[in-house]
């Protein structure tokens, strides 16, 4: 997919410019075949105006409280993912850490695909399905035009579908009010 980003700012005088203009590439991992996470845009602290175009610094995929991610993601049919038989699985976790720094730590081991985090999530299903997972079995399943507003819950993203899915998510970070496992 060809995602194209552009960024508005204003010049020394407060004009409104085109502050930058581009092509975003996907982030991609060799161990998770057909996902794609497109880091659009994000900060660790409040949003306040990059007139000359650049992105605010940030690095964990997560953002903390007070932070803010914008990208878009697309996770492949569960059926297309084929792992090799001679997967080294600290290989994986380093290549998964390398690309998306903090996210294999939110993962559970024990639960492929549960994962909590202390942020406000807003999802947007651009194409495909999707299902949403809650951590006591609850299912709903999603497709273009749906949109979550995820609260720190703990939850897993399933795609037992033909076809990839595609959304647009923005993660805020926020305080949890408590511990979750």
């Amino acid at each position: 997919m060809r995602v194209r980003r552009v960024v508005t700012g204003h010049n020394p005088d407060g004009k409104a410019v085109f502050a930058s203009d581009e092509e975003v590439e996907p982030v991609t991992v060799p161990y998770m075949p057909g996902y794609e996470f497109f880091r659009l845009w994000g900060g660790d602290e409040p949003s306040k105006y990059p007139d000359a175009g650049e992105q605010p610094p940030h690095v964990q995929y997560f953002p903390p409280v007070g932070g803010f991610r914008f990208g878009l993601f697309t996770l492949p049919p569960e059926s297309s993912v084929v792992l090799p038989d001679d997967l080294d699985p600290a290989g994986a976790e380093a290549a998964i850490e390398a690309a998306l720094p903090g996210m294999a730590g939110h993962l559970e081991p024990d639960a492929p695909g549960m994962h909590t985090t202390a942020t406000v999530d807003y999802e947007f299903i651009v194409s495909g399905r999707i299902i949403l997972e809650l951590d006591d079995g609850a299912q709903v399943t999603l497709g273009p035009g749906d949109t979550v507003v995820q609260n720190g819950t703990r939850h897993a993203w399933r795609n037992p579908f033909d076809e990839p899915c595609t959304f647009v998510v923005t993660l805020i970070g926020a305080h949890h009010d408590k511990v979750h496992p």
